[in-house]
């Protein structure tokens, strides 16, 4: 169910009432998704951090100059995977730059010494390495892709990501955070949402708050979310990410959102979002969890006992502990959950391919961690 329509999103960046906008979204929340707020324990493997695109706020890319400018052997791929499996994770979460081959010599070079010409063949083969050689399910988020590319990669993926961003093409204009860079085209993003909807993939998405953007381009990149999946039925979560600035980019003087601007944009997606898509929002980027809980989200996305978060290194994960009190002081119960979500696990050989699907099964069964039922203390929950 539709609450608000796109008209009526756009009176909401001043009014009406904070509160009562978030109170509304929190009943919507409740309704739909009652009160168990989930996670997913996971691992980061950043394959590469070398990107050819160049946004304004980033400090995950390396420049080829760069020292740490690389490309992780398989051998460190199944080290984290393995570490990560043994502290109970159940996601590896695969974050990458973007097709650095096509600028960077550097990248080029690195691949031919791991016996390949393209990043994304070497992600695949590396997704198959995690599922082969540990109990994780890799997540690839690996931004924009063609359709032939996502249907190369659905098979060794239990879900896929890319964060939308924004759609307005304001941010492509020099001197915004998304001039000269190829691949954060609304176009090229907005395909992407569309490829994977056409191929039955788990998919996560979301926008970035304070980047440049008006309260208008974020109800229109809300809308333009919410209109793929009321087409295809095939976005899992959308999550609301708050502009951090970092020491040595560009945007490192601009503006952070503030706290009642993140709990509004939470809100109003809520209300503008389908009930059965997830809201998230990242727990490293605020500490005000109560905040967050009140304005409408059921989910936290990936926690990691033993990774940092690389997009974001300055800002520790939470413990899994401390955001489990936070819920229950509000009255919610922290489950954890597979990176795929139930509904769709249940969709039996649409999202999953048969190995997947087995996988995820192992997963699932009474004798292993349950998508639905494993708590923030590990324990089985009723």
């Amino acid at each position: 169910m539709i609450s608000i329509t796109e008209a009526i999103s756009y009176e909401f960046a001043t009014g009406p009432d904070l509160y009562a906008l978030c109170q509304q979204a929190a009943n919507t929340r409740d309704q739909a998704w009652g009160k168990a707020i989930s996670y997913s324990k996971k691992v980061f493997i950043p394959l590469t951090n070398m990107c050819r695109d160049t946004c304004g706020y980033c400090t995950f890319v390396q420049s080829p100059d760069s020292i740490h400018a690389n490309y992780m052997t398989p051998d460190q791929v199944l080290k984290t995977a393995q570490e990560g499996a043994a502290l109970d994770c159940k996601e590896a979460l695969f974050s990458l730059g973007e097709r650095p081959e096509l600028r960077y010599q550097k990248a080029r070079d690195k691949l031919a010494e791991l016996g390949y010409d393209n990043t994304l063949e070497y992600l695949h083969d590396q997704c198959a390495n995690v599922l082969d050689n540990s109990t994780l399910l890799p997540h690839v988020n690996a931004g924009a892709l063609t359709y032939d590319e996502l249907k190369r990669l659905k098979p060794v993926a239990a879900s896929m990501g890319m964060m939308l961003e924004n759609v307005t093409t304001d941010l492509l204009k020099q001197g915004q955070a998304h001039y000269a860079c190829p691949d954060k085209t609304p176009k090229r993003r907005l395909n992407t949402l569309e490829y994977a909807g056409r191929l039955d993939i788990a998919f996560t998405t979301g926008i970035l708050i304070g980047i440049g953007e008006s309260w208008e381009d974020r109800v229109r990149s809300l809308v333009a979310i919410r209109d793929r999946h009321l087409v295809y039925g095939h976005i899992q979560e959308v999550i609301i990410q708050n502009f951090r600035a970092k020491p040595g980019t560009q945007m490192a003087g601009c503006q952070e959102p503030d706290l009642d601007d993140m709990k509004r944009t939470i809100a109003v997606a809520r209300l503008i979002l389908p009930s059965d898509i997830s809201l998230q929002a990242p727990p490293n980027l605020e500490e005000e969890y109560g905040s967050y809980l009140h304005a409408g989200i059921n989910d936290w996305g990936g926690i990691s006992p033993l990774t940092k978060d690389f997009i974001n290194p300055e800002r520790a994960w939470p413990q899994i502990s401390s955001v489990a009190k936070a819920c229950e002081g509000l009255g919610y119960s922290l489950n954890e959950r597979l990176t795929i979500y139930p509904r769709f696990q249940q969709a039996q050989g649409k999202y999953l391919t048969e190995n997947l699907m087995q996988r995820v099964a192992s997963m699932s069964t009474p004798h292993a961690p349950s998508a639905y039922s494993l708590s923030a203390t590990g324990g089985l929950v009723a």
